[in-house]
């Protein structure tokens, strides 16, 4: 069926191999299980603001922002035990790659249960009202709200691991699966929230956190069980000796993190801060409309960043640069796909929150703009991941760190919230320039100095 469906993989192809029909039989998978899921994301939209209204909807948008910063106490232990979970495996050292896992949950485990003590000490002298501009009667039940959504958001960090595992064995449609079934969970408990309930942020925080945690407690039980017993963590297998070797390049995948959560996570705040909830309401609509091409691109590339560590280590180039050709191509339809979107916006808009929010079309352009580049970007920056040679990623995005709040106000201030996402833009196309020109290097091995570090 594989054969049939994709004509560049056929028998006569022979760099068609096993490490190839695996990313698509999960590329295949993801796309029904993706499909459902971004199906779901864009019916909770208009469900919850329903269910609330547009500002609440901007106050909450915007506390979760804010908790979603807490992530960086992660400090690169997940996105290093990626790639060093696939390299054990590759060379076949099970032993290894438990430990690495053992050692992974040990650590987060305790330095989230440390961070949500803080932040529990903390939130007693915190005025949320303060902090999300909202009216002050809110003061106290945004209090409660925080220490819901950050207690969920501390055990799932946690109970993520698996999916980490599962896709560094190129395995992303079964993480894809459990995210989709979190999102069908909350939807159905929202929706009878709307017919037994008035508007409550509480209970829409405790619908929307305690969701996917549920199904990751069931699917950690299962694989663990199953599928990974081999990799079961067990204290035995804590090795403090490894964590350096974890972090050695999950320190790098943290400070990548942290300019994420800087550019994408401080545009809401931002927004919040110059403008009003709503304002913040419109752009995540927008957002979510024009992430669907990405979510979608996402899909096809996400399979190759652990196939792309297993063919590094095994120094099959041949296969990795026929690949990236392939994805290349693909990449030109989702750029057709994109700019259809952004002509059909306003009616699609129109067909899917009816008129509660008015998009302005400058903010459509923008994101239009701005997805485009950064799927270009993703091909290239997956695979240098992958391979792990991220130095030079690591230096840029410290600058862009420094630099994209400040601009990213001025331009808001000057164009308004079109501005905060040109900010996304400029920073994204110097990436664009970059990042496939040191891909070429590593895959052709002329990569020397910052670009083979």
């Amino acid at each position: 069926m594989i054969n049939k469906i994709h004509p560049f993989i056929t028998k006569k192809n022979h760099r068609f191999n096993e490490r190839t029909a695996n990313a698509i039989k999960n590329i295949f998978a993801s796309f029904g299980i993706k499909g459902i899921s971004m199906a779901v994301s864009l019916l909770l939209v208009p469900l919850t603001i329903s269910y609330v209204n547009p500002t609440q909807y901007g106050i909450w948008l915007t506390l979760s922002s804010i908790v979603m910063w807490f992530s960086f106490f992660d400090i690169g232990f997940a996105q290093g035990l990626r790639n060093r979970f696939a390299e054990a495996k590759a060379t076949g050292n099970y032993t290894k790659a438990k430990a690495y896992i053992s050692t992974t949950y040990i650590c987060i485990g305790s330095i989230f249960t440390i961070v949500w003590i803080l932040f529990f000490c903390v939130n007693f002298f915190v005025d949320w009202s303060v902090i999300l501009n909202a009216p002050k009667q809110m003061a106290k039940d945004l209090s409660l709200i925080a220490i819901i959504v950050f207690t969920f958001f501390c055990i799932q960090i946690i109970l993520k691991i698996i999916n980490t595992i599962l896709i560094a064995d190129q395995q992303p449609a079964k993480s894809a699966l459990f995210d989709m079934l979190g999102q069908v969970i909350a939807l159905l408990i929202i929706f009878i929230l709307t017919k037994t309930t008035s508007g409550s942020l509480l209970y829409l925080a405790l619908a929307l956190g305690a969701s996917p945690i549920l199904i990751m407690l069931v699917s950690s039980f299962w694989f663990y069980n199953h599928e990974y017993k081999i990799y079961q963590p067990s204290i035995k297998f804590f090795d403090k000796s490894i964590v350096k070797d974890i972090l050695s390049l999950g320190v790098k995948f943290f400070v990548l993190q942290i300019a994420s959560l800087v550019v994408y996570q401080s545009a809401n705040i931002i927004i919040a801060q110059l403008f009003t909830f709503e304002d913040v309401a419109k752009y995540n609509i927008a957002y979510k409309y024009f992430n669907v091409p990405f979510s979608l691109f996402f899909i096809i590339i996400m399979p190759f960043w652990s196939a792309y560590t297993d063919a590094y280590t095994k120094n099959d180039q041949q296969w990795m640069m026929h690949t990236l050709k392939r994805i290349r191509l693909i990449f030109i339809l989702f750029v057709l796909l994109s700019i259809i979107m952004l002509f059909v916006s306003s009616n699609a808009y129109r067909l899917w929150i009816g008129d509660i929010v008015k998009i302005p079309c400058a903010i459509s352009l923008s994101l239009c703009i701005y997805t485009i580049l950064y799927m270009w970007v993703s091909i290239h920056i997956f695979i240098i991941n992958g391979i792990g040679k991220i130095k030079l990623q690591f230096l840029f995005s410290i600058i862009e760190m420094i630099l994209y709040i400040p601009i990213s106000i001025i331009l808001g201030k000057v164009i308004g919230v079109s501005g905060v996402v040109l900010a996304m833009i400029l920073f994204v196309s110097v990436r664009s320039l970059w990042s496939p020109i040191q891909l070429k290097k590593l895959l052709h091995n002329k990569a020397t100095g910052i670009w083979n570090a």
